[in-house]
């Protein structure tokens, strides 16, 4: 018997009726995923982490948040991008309003390159998230830091208030 080239065992199978089925269904899966990543990633809203120990007051804000460095100031700790930097009880009974840690942080923060080109703007901003029982003096101090390491677009996050008097 001679042998048989892929042309002639191609005629063969079909012939005889027997096919090769591809399963579909885990590409219909993989699709399915997908589709929900990159509908999930498509949003324009722009939510900032907020920490279950910081009570954010209410406020009827229309503006979306701009990209920033995140400053969580909560009822026991100063955070800046999810690091601790200090305690709150040792700032609020320092008598200078500089705080050196944060200073130190701030500053690293801004030698850090913007990759992108949106995101050269926000080089020198910071967003505030903070409790709302913390004492003035103590924003006072966290804000005086913020404007010495040249971090001067300041916002604080606020929780949007929802129902009509918004």
């Amino acid at each position: 018997m001679s042998a048989m080239t892929a042309y002639d065992k191609r005629a063969a199978r079909r012939r005889t009726g027997s096919s090769l089925d591809m399963n579909l269904v885990a590409l219909i899966d993989i699709f399915t995923i997908l589709i929900f990543f990159l509908l999930a990633q498509i949003g324009p809203i722009e939510t900032l982490p907020s920490p279950k120990a910081v009570q954010l007051p209410l406020s009827s804000a229309d503006k979306d948040p701009k990209p920033a460095v995140v400053l969580v100031v909560s009822g026991t700790e100063i955070l800046v991008e999810g690091r601790k930097i200090a305690d709150l009880a040792a700032v609020a009974g320092q008598k200078e309003d500089l705080i050196a840690a944060l200073k130190t942080e701030l500053d690293q923060q801004a030698q850090r390159v913007a990759v992108r080109s949106e995101n050269k703007k926000a080089t020198n901003a910071i967003t505030i998230m903070s409790d709302k029982d913390v004492p003035y003096h103590v924003l006072r101090k966290v804000m005086v830091t913020c404007a010495t390491a040249n971090f001067g677009d300041v916002s604080f996050a606020l929780r949007r208030k929802e129902g009509k008097d918004a």
